[in-house]
């Protein structure tokens, strides 16, 4: 049987990522020192105008990017690089059980000062399917991710672990226990694939320009004594980066 993980992105952005000024009720998002200048609206439009401002402009370097002046306020950058899809191996065999793994890498780039969040989430319940028949998603034995991946002998299972230095504390561990100590143990802490937002990575700070890495372990699982009906199973899930 073969298994393909297909994934999909969505990057949200807000319409500006910094601010000079506020209170418990208001905040200024940039201010200028001009001699004039008005607000105006229409029914499809709006227009800002400033006069007398100075040393306004686009500069670049290799590395980074000004935009001087009121009219060129601050404007969020949060890009992520694209994986292809994943196909788990090797294949599992209808008698006698198995394990299929798979791997999906992003890069996450932000200059947000408050920086972001990453959500996964699946398009269904089962995630991973074949027509009507499916693998069972991963139940934890407790609130918190497993350690190790655990599939009776008689079931199956399908779940991920996330990787990378900004996944949330329920992810980290001490060695044995998830959601304790500040490890990162490879293909640990399993949760199921929801399809509701799970948070798996937050960042408070930028990363421009080289960015953070942040991988997706998928595992599949029949237990030795289940019988897993052939076909190629498939799992969509959605994968949200949001700004803060």
């Amino acid at each position: 049987m073969v298994f393909t993980f297909i994934a999909m992105l969505v990057i949200a952005l807000p319409v500006a990522s910094a601010y000079i000024a506020s209170s418990s009720n208001y905040r200024i998002q940039t201010d200028s020192v001009n001699i004039g200048g008005i607000f105006s609206t229409s029914t499809s439009y709006r227009a800002e105008d400033t006069l007398s401002e100075e040393g306004v402009g686009t500069s670049t370097s290799a590395t980074y990017n000004i935009k001087a002046g009121y009219q060129q306020m601050q404007q969020t950058y949060l890009a992520i690089t694209s994986s292809p899809n994943v196909t788990l191996s090797p294949s599992i065999l209808a008698l006698g059980g198995g394990v299929a793994n798979g791997l999906a890498t992003w890069t996450v780039t932000t200059d947000n000062a408050a920086g972001y969040t990453m959500n996964i989430r699946s398009s269904g319940s089962p995630a991973l399917v074949s027509g009507v028949n499916n693998f069972a998603d991963y139940v934890p034995a407790g609130a918190n991710p497993d350690f190790t991946f655990i599939t009776p002998t008689t079931a199956n299972r399908f779940g991920f672990s996330p990787e990378g230095t900004d996944i949330v504390q329920k992810f980290k561990d001490n060695g044995t226990i998830c959601n304790a100590g500040s490890l990162d143990t490879l293909s640990a802490c399993w949760s199921p694939l929801q399809t509701t937002a799970n948070t798996i990575v937050t960042r408070t700070s930028p990363n421009n320009p080289s960015g953070t890495v942040t991988s997706v372990r998928f595992r599949a699982e029949s237990g030795v004594s289940n019988t897993q009906a052939l076909g190629s199973y498939v799992a969509t899930t959605t994968l949200t980066i949001l700004a803060l």
